[in-house]
């Protein structure tokens, strides 16, 4: 299907818009300027109309024999068009009965239709009456000449109010096509200045790319329309950078842990198919590739954990968590680990203090730290959960006896994997990612992780969390 028109741009549509909204306007203001001009040029014809019938009917008198004689222009100007302005206005005297007693040259060269009629009903009113030439305002009176009673006519010509009426007219066509194209000029000068900022935001977004997305739309006027519409925008870009910034370090961290892995699987393969082998060796070969398989699971866990808490995908279920009773469930399951290497793994509490919290959420926090513990700690050594209350809140805190972290390190120790221990890390078998769950999960709960201490003869890491409400403490 042809498409017959296409849309018109944001400009060309303000712009018609508002050549409209002018053309409606200015149609409207000639309109009332016409009729109020003719009401006022049609009021001053009729406001002279009444000085003439005072200025005539002084100068009309009547002689002994009863003839009425009066001053008539015509006798010294003559009216060639049929316009009486020049030559004074159209005058007619009548008696009471209807007949006529007097009328001036203008009256007899220009009769009017039906005066006689008006003559007789006098009602003061003024009337348009066509003639010759043109229409006549008449103004029909009763009035009284020495003592005799009569009905006294004026009338003028309407032919100058009419060239007043068509000069305006003139004017008013001429004038709005010219303020039409004149508003539609400005309108469309003013649509271009105030789309100026979306043209601008337009092609700095062209220059948006993946690999640009720390660019910004400028924004002129933070608290106009465009200027919150182009924050918004910006909004929107911090949030695109941040997820592709997490994207790429998710695959990052894939890339990078699972290396390590998955090349000590294949070399696990390789060695046991160099040369054939008993069913004990092979054996022996599966389970190896089956342990590096289980770290390789646990790993891809611990990193869709910590990509979850950074983009706030993680719910949490806040509740009323007996420490005590946490660190006894984390002292269990991790048992046998310390076993295993002869350590000493004890709980230390004071009462029972209660935290609020997310028990899964910071049952894994805890989990990694105690881990952490028994991998750094050396073989014989002692893990020590004390469980207490504190200034700040209830607290847990993890202490071990292994070589503490160095100085120089502590500011990054809760970064992901950070590669100051690599070679640490590489032989305890650690992925760098324990510490930064855990300050993840305490801090998402509304509490606070932190090295306390850290020396020649261990380190100590004490987790802070928010009080329980009074009411759910009683009714635990």
């Amino acid at each position: 299907m042809i498409r017959l028109w296409r849309p018109l741009s944001l400009r060309v549509s303000l712009t018609l818009c508002y050549t409209g909204a002018m053309l409606v306007i200015l149609g409207v203001y000639a309109v009332v300027v016409y009729a109020f001009v003719s009401r006022s040029v049609l009021a001053s014809l009729d406001q002279r109309l009444r000085g003439d019938f005072w200025l005539t009917a002084a100068m009309i008198d009547e002689e002994p024999g009863g003839r009425i004689v009066g001053f008539d222009p015509e006798q010294n100007t003559s009216d060639d068009d049929g316009s009486s302005d020049e030559g004074g206005p159209w005058l007619q005297v009548w008696s009471p009965e209807g007949a006529l007693l007097y009328a001036n040259g203008v009256a007899a060269r220009i009769p009017l239709a039906d005066s006689r009629q008006l003559a007789l009903k006098a009602e003061d009113r003024i009337e348009s009456l066509p003639a010759w030439g043109g229409s006549f305002r008449l103004l029909s009176r009763h009035g009284r000449i020495a003592t005799r009673p009569v009905v006294i006519q004026v009338a003028r010509s309407e032919a100058s109010m009419r060239q007043e009426r068509r000069a305006l007219a003139l004017i008013l066509i001429l004038g709005l096509p010219l303020g039409i194209a004149i508003a539609g000029f400005g309108g469309y000068s003013l649509a271009r200045l105030a789309l100026a900022p979306v043209n601008r935001m337009a092609e700095r977004a062209q220059s948006i790319t993946a690999e640009r997305l720390s660019d910004r739309l400028p924004v002129d006027h933070p608290e106009d329309e465009l200027g919150r519409l182009a924050g918004v925008f910006n909004q929107t870009l911090g949030r695109l950078e941040g997820s592709f910034e997490q994207m790429r370090r998710f695959t990052g961290d894939v890339s990078h842990e699972l290396r390590t892995p998955l090349t000590a699987i294949r070399s696990v393969g390789e060695v046991g198919l160099r040369e054939p082998r008993s069913g004990t060796e092979y054996r022996s070969i599966i389970g190896s590739m089956l342990e590096e398989a289980d770290r390789l699971s646990g790993l891809v866990d611990r990193l869709l954990a910590l990509s979850r808490a950074e983009s706030g995908h993680a719910k949490l279920t806040v509740d009323t968590v007996d420490l005590t009773e946490l660190a006894e469930d984390v002292v269990n399951y991790l048992g046998v680990l310390a076993e295993e290497k002869g350590q000493l793994l004890t709980v230390d509490a004071v009462g029972h203090p209660r935290g609020s919290a997310d028990r899964v959420v910071l049952r894994q926090s805890l989990v990694n730290l105690v881990d952490n513990a028994i991998k750094y700690t050396p073989n014989g050594g002692s893990i020590r959960i004390q469980v207490g209350e504190t200034a700040s809140g209830p607290s847990v805190a993890v202490s071990d006896s292994g070589p503490g972290v160095a100085p120089e390190v502590r500011t990054r120790i809760f970064d992901r994997y950070d590669r100051s221990g690599a070679s640490r890390l590489s032989e305890i078998g650690g992925s760098g990612l324990g510490l930064a769950i855990a300050r993840w999960a305490v801090e998402v709960n509304g509490g606070q992780l932190r090295l306390e201490q850290s020396g020649g003869t261990g380190s100590t890491f004490r987790i802070t969390l928010p009080r329980a409400p009074a009411a759910a403490v009683a009714r635990a």
